[in-house]
């Protein structure tokens, strides 16, 4: 999926900001998807408040606190960085309380190939377990397989392709607003004209909430039960949460704006939850991403490369590809939301691993390269 652009005026607008994946980063840049990040970034320009700015105060390490503020910059309400090695992490928080929730959006879809993974471990389902045999689908999109959804390989679309679906867009790109809300069965019921024939390599959000599905119809449990006890419990995530409505936010959930300054609506919902809904704070993604580093996660084998998509291996949702300037590969996945940002790598060589997680919307790619230049520049982390 890569950046689209498009405008309010005149032609059905794309969709709103990535819930975010990038392919592999180059010498200087990084293509990542953001579905209609252009769009959302005018939208913002339109109705631009003053932003908000990062307080002086660093919770946390002071240093990384200060490269995190030099490499991902002061304009955002909150901001929050870790460094990982297997011998511990180091975090900088401000703007926000170390346990505060920021959304992560598409590591999201990381955390459900974990979940893919741990599922074929126990011989629940299987790389070629096709659609049809899970959820109510018919014709070609029936026999798309698990293997196809989670490495974005399936030609399905980067999200529905309806009427309905393309004025969520609008009204979020004009407010704000959440264009991903909407039940399991919404989605299931909307995919009577859906084929899998979009172009190889296209990022899927539709795919992974499919793939989602599809998994807690084969356990028999909802999806969010399923993830927690199998990934974000054994991952040291037991905070996170992977909210279906508002009403389900606590005063520990921080709101992100938009690119223009706009307190952006939480991105919530049930569907879109294996693509994009999760919720965590930097201590437990710290966390996950030591754990990523040193094997110790369920489902580890989901980040070893099963695909070529587009260029970039990619495992069970994971990417793996060489740092910019450097033969050395690193395993990552990052991700956008309509008020956050946010990227984790682990660099097996120099066994070291950075997360970021971001209460501003702008295109992944400037996340993603930041994260980059912190992963190389952070040394040993000690």
């Amino acid at each position: 999926m890569s950046a689209a652009t498009g405008s309010p005026h005149g032609h059905p607008p794309p969709p709103p900001a990535d819930v975010g994946h990038a392919r592999a980063p180059r010498r200087t840049r990084v293509v990542v998807v953001a579905v209609c990040a252009a769009l959302a970034l005018l939208a913002g320009v339109a109705w631009r408040p003053a932003p908000a700015r990062l307080p002086a105060e660093t919770a946390g390490d002071a240093a990384l606190g200060q490269l995190g503020r030099e490499l991902i910059g002061d304009d955002r309400p909150a901001l929050a960085v870790a460094c990982v090695t297997p011998a511990g992490t180091r975090t900088a928080v401000m703007g926000a309380q170390a346990t505060d929730r920021f959304e992560i959006g598409s590591i999201s879809k990381g955390l459900t190939g974990l979940l893919f993974a741990d599922m074929i471990e126990r011989g629940e389902v299987r790389a070629d377990t096709r659609l049809g045999s899970l959820l109510p689908v018919s014709g070609a999109l029936a026999g798309v397989t698990l293997s196809e959804l989670a490495t974005h390989t399936s030609g399905l679309p980067v999200q529905l392709p309806t009427i309905g679906q393309v004025g969520r867009n609008y009204r979020a790109s004009l407010t704000a607003g959440n264009p991903y809300d909407g039940s399991v069965q919404q989605r299931l019921d909307a995919l009577g004209g859906v084929s899998p024939d979009a172009p190889p390599g296209t990022y899927s959000n539709l795919g992974f909430e499919l793939l989602g599905a599809a998994l807690a119809a084969a356990a028999d449990r909802p999806y969010r039960d399923l993830l927690r006890e199998r990934v974000l419990v054994p991952t040291g995530l037991a905070e996170a949460t992977v909210p279906y409505a508002d009403r389900e936010l606590t005063t520990g959930d921080l709101l992100g704006q938009t690119a223009g300054g706009r307190t952006a609506d939480a991105w919530v919902g049930p569907a879109l939850a294996p693509a994009g809904g999760v919720r965590a704070d930097i201590e437990e993604m710290a966390g996950l991403a030591q754990r990523l580093l040193t094997g110790q996660a369920p489902g580890i084998d989901a980040l070893k490369p099963k695909a070529d998509a587009d260029g970039s291996p990619t495992g069970w949702a994971w990417i793996t590809s060489p740092a910019p300037g450097s033969e050395r590969q690193v395993t990552w996945h990052n991700g956008g939301t309509g008020g956050f940002t946010s990227f984790l790598g682990i660099d097996p060589e120099r066994r070291t691993g950075v997360v970021v997680l971001s209460a501003r919307q702008e295109s992944p790619n400037a996340t993603t390269l930041a994260g980059f230049e912190l992963l190389e520049r952070i040394g040993d982390c000690s």
